[in-house]
């Protein structure tokens, strides 16, 4: 891989990669395609899964006039929980059990979608809930074969859910975040439709838009494939592989777009060229991290959420009904603390991130490269009016311990960081990531 500046592996170590991706359909207006996408399936009886707030705008209407129009009949499910849990999962398998589809589509943002593919999981492959969940909190167990086809259409432009394998829920009694990760879980497609982005609300479109940078930053600067021991036989390959020349074009890109066009995105509503490229970007990420994978700021981020209550921390533009911290939100605070950890392990790739998010220094050494990109981290929340670290979230310094507890369950993630991540790090990380400014 010297071609693509990659060192070639040890013996015993990886040598190749793998790359799997949704079909992807991207455009304005594409959500009108569905009912004739989904009817080339073959699917006759569709789950059409979404939220309640959804349910009222007219993207809601669109699919599900495209769904009928195709002959299909359709029976939905709209009680999905904003950031699910394992109770709402089960819930969602139970509908889709009783409901005996033979094809799913979900319209929403990655709640939505990663609750479709839950629910697809366990109607189509019955077994106890904790069967396939990651270990240590859950068995690992691998799902068995395919899933009935599920097309993605996606309302914010931030969690990559409908191109990934991956569904992310909030399992109370643990206090913590984990999920479920299979290429089976991979929606068959998506359909990008740029236009829904015009109804979202600033603080939504900061906090997606953050989701899609650590996408990018995180797989662009994970440790690389070749790095990673050789599996047992070659179906037993992870998803999330370490960087890889493929994830590095979608991190390319979608950090270039990010650094141009989501400050814009996120102060005017009415700036489609901004908002279409930000949702572009999302794409974009989301096939790389599905290949790579990401690192320390979503480990992190799992027990941030998973601790939501003890802070009662309530976002601007999202419901007010019980704790929440959105998803890019809790990633991105602790996103400045680790790469200034991480800069030494590329910095050159640090670098390029960095300037590719908009840093103009003539020069930048390489012993600064994690700084430089951990100060442009900190200037982006504070224009975007995000939280000011965990602090700003509500975390006290009293509070590291246990947030480093709930990190040390995302082994997925951590073993896939640049750097070792023992225990009294990633408190470290978490005392510099309580404030920036």
């Amino acid at each position: 891989m010297l071609c693509c500046r990659f060192a070639p592996p040890e013996a015993g170590f990886e040598g190749a990669f793998t790359v799997d991706a949704s079909r992807v359909t991207f455009g304005r207006g594409c959500l009108a395609e569905v009912g004739d996408r989904a009817a080339a399936y073959g699917i006759k009886r569709v789950a059409l899964f979404t939220d309640r707030r959804i349910v009222g705008l007219d993207h809601y209407r669109r699919v599900e006039r495209s769904l009928r129009a195709a002959g299909l009949d359709v029976v939905t499910f709209a009680d999905v929980h904003v950031e699910p849990t394992d109770a709402s999962f089960q819930e969602a398998a139970r509908f889709a059990k009783e409901a005996r589809p033979d094809g799913y589509v979900s319209i929403g943002g990655g709640s939505v979608i990663d609750t479709c593919k839950a629910a697809n999981l366990y109607a189509t492959h019955p077994a106890p809930f904790e069967a396939y969940v990651n270990a240590p909190v859950g068995e690992g167990r691998a799902v068995p074969g395919g899933l009935a086809p599920h097309i993605a259409c996606p309302t914010t432009s931030g969690t990559g859910s409908e191109v990934t394998g991956i569904a992310i829920f909030d399992w109370v009694a643990h206090k913590a975040k984990t999920g479920i990760a299979s290429i089976h879980l991979r929606p068959t497609e998506a359909l990008v439709d740029p236009d829904v982005t015009a109804t979202l609300p600033r603080t939504v479109v900061a906090a997606s838009g953050m989701d899609v940078l650590c996408h990018a930053l995180e797989s662009f600067t994970a440790r690389p494939f070749t790095v990673r021991p050789s599996p047992a036989r070659p179906t037993a390959r992870p998803m999330s592989q370490g960087r890889n020349p493929w994830s590095d074009i979608g991190c390319r890109e979608a950090l270039s777009l990010l650094g141009r066009y989501l400050v814009r995105a996120v102060e005017d509503d009415r700036d489609m060229e901004a908002r279409e490229a930000v949702m572009w970007a999302a794409t974009l990420a989301g096939i790389a991290f599905g290949n790579a994978g990401v690192h320390v700021p979503h480990a992190m981020s799992y027990a941030v959420a998973g601790l939501a209550e003890e802070v009662g921390y309530h976002a601007p533009d999202y419901p007010r009904d019980e704790p929440l911290v959105p998803h890019g939100i809790s990633v991105v605070v602790n996103a400045p603390a680790v790469f200034r950890k991480t800069g030494p392990s590329s910095p050159d790739r640090h670098i390029e991130a960095a300037r590719l998010l908009g840093v103009r220094e003539r020069t930048i050494p390489d012993d600064g490269a994690g700084e430089t990109l951990a100060d442009r981290l900190v200037e982006l929340l504070r224009v975007l009016g995000l939280p000011n670290g965990v602090g700003g979230i509500g975390f006290s310094a009293a509070q590291v311990p246990a947030l480093a507890a709930g990190t040390s369950l995302q082994t997925r993630l951590l073993t896939n960081a640049p750097i070792p991540t023992p225990p009294d790090l990633v408190e470290e990380l978490f005392r510099g990531a309580l404030t920036y400014w």
